[in-house]
């Protein structure tokens, strides 16, 4: 393709802030809260209407769905919004393991409360256009909304994009794997009209999930096969079979059928379907995103008629809503001061400067690993600050590290971890006089415990 040259302009000024925080997901979200209460002028920019990320646009309930009794972990923020989400009636018992499924529209005023009692300054429909770096040190960055093109200021960037976007922009090298090797995308979809008794006596009588199901069984166990003949609320067989007799007809061979859903309410609901991916997309690349979200949407409507048909309970189901966006796992990872390996997380990796814990946990790449046995590891500050750019920190699933690790850290609960450390190290280096590749990562470990989070 040709390109265009954009002239010079004036860009007027929106904002000025000690600390830009870009995406409101679990990361951001904790970013920006942390940074707050540490006495930082922060603000916290979402291109989306509403804070949350997949919890609330996405719709994936299950923040920790991953705990059990002896699941250890880093406690801090992540408790903290578990605990109001239940105070506020925004989360209720999660079906699989001993953690909570986020009611996503609630979330919204959960996250609402958090920002501004935290003193944040919130931005939404506003989107990061570009970065604006001097000397190797990032002052802000060039947003477009409907106000127009604007830039905001500020003395440290926390990019918590899910995609590395700013760390993109700003020109610091990243990571990304192959599209075929991407992890696929989903469309998460609600129903109601469903006899929640019915289909949940289907389920535990004559389906008997477990997590052998998963992928027809074709994922690896590593670690703790135990797992394996645990409970999990999946569902495939029933369209691995349509497929094979014709009776579904999937618009492409990307798209797939099977997955999980989360809560049943004695409403009739049935949410988080977790039923329909798209595999081989790129969700950098706007074309295959549109793609995925249009082949996504017809096929959760096949994947609901078969449902109809083929399971007791959901004879008389009707689709509520799909997601306000398509959820996407995988893209850049960025290239940081270090990288997390494969090793790290599954045999426990211990870091001098550790700013959070997770278990030995990993979804995805074939590989299924539940924190059943107590182990877990240390997330280096290191993994956090990205190469050839200062002042510019990065939280959630696009930390740096390998495309296995990447399973482990991009939950959700992590992303809260991570984001609480590169808040709270923001805040520290402000008060410190010192970039956030100079700070005294002892200081950030310092105030991260009296947080109460566990960092070893």
């Amino acid at each position: 393709m040709g390109a265009i040259f954009e002239p010079s302009r004036e860009i007027p000024i929106l904002a000025e802030t000690d600390v830009l925080v870009v995406g409101g997901g679990p990361a951001g979200l904790a970013a920006a809260i942390a940074s707050a209460r540490q006495g930082a002028k922060t603000t916290l920019m979402e291109r989306y209407g509403c804070f949350g990320g997949v919890l609330t646009q996405v719709g994936v309930e299950a923040i920790a769905w991953y705990r059990h009794k002896n699941t250890v972990e880093a406690g801090g923020l992540l408790t903290e919004i578990e605990k109001i989400a239940v105070e506020m009636g925004a989360a209720v018992r999660e079906c699989q393991s001993d953690s909570y499924a986020i009611k996503t529209e609630l979330f919204k005023i959960v996250c609402d409360d958090m920002i501004t009692g935290a003193g944040v300054r919130p931005l939404l429909h506003c989107s990061a256009a570009s970065a604006i770096i001097e000397d190797g040190i990032i002052k802000g960055v060039i947003t477009e909304s409907k106000s127009g093109r604007q830039a905001v200021l500020a003395k440290t960037v926390i990019d918590c994009t899910g995609d590395a976007d700013i760390a993109m922009l700003a020109g610091a090298p990243f990571h990304k794997s192959e599209k075929e090797k991407l992890m696929f995308v989903t469309q998460v979809f609600c129903c109601n009209g469903v006899d929640g008794k019915r289909f949940l006596q289907y389920v535990h009588n004559e389906l008997k999930p477990t997590y052998k199901d998963w992928a027809g069984g074709n994922w690896d166990e590593q670690a703790n096969g135990e797992a394996a003949d645990m409970f999990s609320p999946y569902i495939e067989k029933i369209f691995i079979d349509a497929i094979k007799d014709g009776r579904l007809i999937p618009d492409c061979k990307d798209v797939g059928f099977g997955g999980t859903w989360s809560t049943v309410t004695p409403e009739g609901d049935v949410t988080q379907l977790n039923i329909v991916s798209v595999r081989n997309v790129d969700c950098t690349d706007v074309f295959d995103l549109t793609r995925a979200e249009m082949l996504s949407r017809r096929a959760c409507l096949q994947a609901l008629e078969l449902m109809k048909k083929e399971i007791p309970g959901f004879e008389n189901a009707k689709l509520r809503n799909f997601g306000m966006t398509i959820g996407t796992r995988e893209s850049r990872l960025i290239k940081g001061r270090y990288t997390i390996t494969k090793q790290d997380v599954f045999e426990q990796g211990r870091f001098e400067d550790s700013i959070a814990i997770f278990p030995e946990f990993g979804d995805g790449q074939q590989c299924l690993t539940l924190p059943l046995t107590g182990r877990y590891y240390q997330i280096p500050y290191r993994a956090l600050v990205p190469q050839n750019i200062d002042n510019l920190l990065v939280a959630g699933r696009c930390i740096s590290g390998e495309p296995m690790a990447h399973t482990s850290f991009r939950n959700m609960s992590c992303c809260v971890a991570t984001g609480q450390a590169a808040g709270t190290a923001a805040a520290v280096s402000l008060k410190e006089n010192t970039t956030t590749g100079a700070v005294d990562f002892r200081k950030v470990q310092e105030s991260l415990i009296s947080q109460g989070v566990r960092i070893y």
